[in-house]
């Protein structure tokens, strides 16, 4: 069964750096697009960023860039770089593998706070 791990979230000081990582298995992580998206309470999920199999990238516009999508096909690790974090970052973040076209397998979530 598909399975994704994240890991890297945690408490972090406004200018600050963290590298999200999201370990995937149960997939051909190399053929698979994968994501990152983010969600704040009271608001829905938005993407953060997205990378496809042949590494082509596309970002939410409020990342103006500040945040890298990256893959590692030989660790089936996808990773989220997020530099100049600002409060309004503060959400939990997910993993995401679209496994079709209505399909889509997701982590648990970690959490991303930002302090002022």
């Amino acid at each position: 069964q598909e399975q994704l791990v994240e890991s890297g979230g945690g408490l972090v000081q406004a200018g600050r750096s963290l590298r999200l990582s999201c370990v995937a298995s149960g997939i051909i992580f190399s053929s698979n697009a994968m994501g990152w998206y983010r969600q704040a309470p009271g608001k829905q999920r938005e993407l953060v960023a997205f990378i496809k199999s042949d590494g082509r990238t596309n970002y939410g516009d409020f990342v103006k860039g500040r945040f890298t999508i990256s893959r590692d096909n030989a660790k089936n690790t996808v990773y989220l770089q997020m530099n100049s974090l600002k409060p309004e970052d503060t959400a939990v973040y997910y993993c995401a593998a679209p496994r079709g076209a209505t399909t889509t397998s997701w982590g648990q979530g970690t959490q991303v706070t930002v302090s002022s």
